[in-house]
């Protein structure tokens, strides 16, 4: 499994990337392999609260639907339009190109309270 260094990951399987004010997210190999072929994305709504550990997102798969749960609090700054017409992306390239979407996080200590890399690896053993 790739499980990246410069990433925190949620006991729910989803990523975070943080880049100055812009945290990014996204589903981790880990999940993209047990979804399968990802049919459907449905990323949250441009300007959307979301909550650390709320649904934010749907996913369908040929095998069911999950929810993708917000890893922090904060508002939606950006989707990736990408996964509309191609939502494979999540299958192929979960870390680059098939990123969901990129927030404001309100209480950037709960970055904090994420998995390290290891801590991850450990839990997907």
């Amino acid at each position: 499994m790739n499980v990246p260094a410069d990433l925190r990951y949620a006991k729910t399987h989803e990523w975070i990337r943080v880049e100055g004010d812009t945290v990014t997210v996204g589903i981790t190999d880990h999940a993209q392999t047990e979804l399968t072929d990802i049919v459907y994305a449905e990323p949250p709504k441009v300007g959307a609260e979301v909550k650390a550990g709320a649904t934010a997102a749907v996913v369908e798969s040929v095998k069911a639907a999950s929810d993708i749960y917000s890893p922090l609090s904060g508002t939606v700054t950006e989707v990736n339009s990408e996964l509309s017409a191609n939502p494979a992306l999540l299958n192929t390239d979960p870390f680059g190109q098939g990123w969901i979407y990129r927030m404001e996080a309100s209480s950037p200590a709960e970055v904090e309270a994420l998995l390290t890399p290891e801590a991850y690896t450990a839990q997907i053993s």
